[in-house]
């Protein structure tokens, strides 16, 4: 009771303390009262998503009602009073704070829980599962290949978690043939929120933090969902083969042979052909984005359009939609909104002398900022956080060329958040994994660590080779 009491009054006293303390505090000349509003704002968003006194969505939908009352034109009157002061800064469209909640970025995620949701009502993901297994065979350490491969594709368009649950139910009953002292149990275990975490990284919409930086890069460039995947998924692959092997390293697999008996077929019913051609359309014209006009987020809502009147997701369907993670990324955006409008996230990059560092060093950095983060906190709360600050600090550091420019900066910080997977608590996959009692947390960490180090290796690598070929 007491830890909680503590996690409740910690970002609340900080808050109040940050709100009303005198401007020369901060040190940076010129701050208006707006600009310390969301510094205030910025860290009880941070306080309470490390912290969790409540839910970390719920953080987020705070975070929209406070900006509302304190630095929107519509704000109350007695936080608004002063806006003739030249001192007191720019407030924020009330309109352009709602609108987060239904920004193109949601629009493009909704897309694909609708997708989600259909393919597991109409059993198209273990009928997916059933059909890409039978190339691997029966040898043990191919069918662990290929239990990865397929989660990995599974959670470019899936919720990481939701695809984690379903793999391990298929590998259930695989794992009572295992012997209980045979090491490969932990390597089938693993294998799934592994790929689950690194295949989330092929897509845009496939974590939540691809999401947000998406919104944020293609205001600096255009991107589409085709191209974000033309980097994205060999990445997933060199680092899928690597964690494979690493599996294969640590948890030696002793059982030659394991046989997949999956039993389900392909439904035949007019909505489950509607659900395949409307899932295979969707994922192509994603792809292939640069060629009908329609950019990604357009391109989301045919899925919701088409089962809705196809009744194919009724509203009963839409109680069981992921909106926390909806919610939760609205909140980030705006945060990233009301650091950029008000001129914060500008005042706050240039009171840094970022010019006296090496540009590969403040890469690295921050790499390591947000992988460590990730690990002891949401992948999206991360991005959240760290993402708004590193779209305003991108753009004026010099010397980024040879990494992709400012938009290697914001890979390089979305792709670690999503490799933080050293502790049960880093990501619901490895929790999943966790419960079925076959991981010790020092197997996940050593495993974790390693994939998380090699895999900011891999992708420093990744974007001087995109440099090189005039991806950036």
């Amino acid at each position: 009771m007491k830890k909680q009491l503590w996690s409740v009054a910690i970002p609340i006293v900080v808050f109040l303390v940050i709100l009303f303390l005198p401007a020369e505090v901060f040190h940076m000349p010129g701050l208006t009262i707006v600009e310390q509003r969301v510094i205030a704002l910025f860290f009880l968003a941070a306080l309470c998503w490390v912290l969790e006194p409540i839910p970390i969505f719920a953080t987020s939908v705070l975070v929209i009602v406070l900006e509302l009352l304190l630095i929107s034109n519509k704000g109350l009157i007695f936080f608004t009073a002063a806006k003739n002061d030249p001192g007191f800064g720019t407030l924020l469209s009330s309109s352009a704070i709602m609108a987060t909640m239904a920004s193109p970025v949601i629009m493009l995620f909704l897309g694909g829980f609708f997708l989600a949701l259909a393919a597991t009502k109409y059993r198209l993901d273990m009928n997916l599962a059933r059909v890409l297994l039978k190339p691997f065979g029966s040898n043990s350490k191919l069918v662990l290949l290929g239990l990865m491969a397929i989660t990995a594709t599974f959670s470019m368009f899936m919720s990481n978690t939701a695809t984690t649950a379903m793999m391990l139910s298929i590998l259930a009953p695989v794992l009572t043939s295992i012997p209980a002292d045979d090491r490969g149990r932990i390597a089938f275990v693993m294998a799934i929120p592994l790929a689950a975490n690194i295949g989330g990284i092929g897509t845009p919409i496939g974590t939540p933090p691809n999401a947000i930086a998406f919104k944020y890069i293609v205001d600096l460039m255009p991107m589409t969902f085709g191209e974000w995947m033309m980097f994205a998924v060999p990445f997933v692959i060199a680092l899928l083969v690597i964690g494979w092997w690493l599996l294969l390293l640590f948890f030696p697999i002793r059982k030659k042979d394991i046989v997949l008996d999956l039993q389900s077929q392909f439904m035949k019913s007019w909505r489950a052909y509607v659900v395949y051609i409307t899932f295979g359309v969707t994922v192509l014209l994603w792809v292939m984005g640069g060629l009908h006009g329609m950019d990604s987020n357009v391109v989301a809502l045919i899925p919701v359009g088409v089962f809705v009147c196809t009744k194919i997701v009724t509203k009963e369907d839409l109680r069981t939609l992921s909106w926390d993670v909806l919610w939760l990324v609205a909140g980030g955006i705006a945060l990233g909104l009301a650091l950029e409008k008000t001129g914060l996230a500008e005042r706050m990059v240039n009171s840094i002398p970022f010019a006296t560092f090496a540009p590969i060093a403040i890469v690295c950095a921050a790499s390591l900022l947000t992988l460590t983060m990730a690990n002891f906190m949401s992948h999206t709360a991360t991005a959240n956080l760290l993402l708004p600050l590193m779209a305003a600090l991108a753009p004026r550091l010099q010397g980024l060329d040879a990494l992709g420019g400012p938009v290697g900066l914001l890979l390089a910080v979305t792709f670690a958040a999503s490799l933080g997977m050293s502790l049960p608590i880093s990501t619901p996959p490895n929790a999943l994994a966790s419960a079925t009692g076959m991981v010790e947390t020092r197997d996940m960490t050593k495993l974790g660590v390693v994939i998380g180090l090699l895999g900011l290796i891999m992708t420093l690598v990744m974007l001087f080779i995109l440099h090189l070929v005039g991806w950036f």
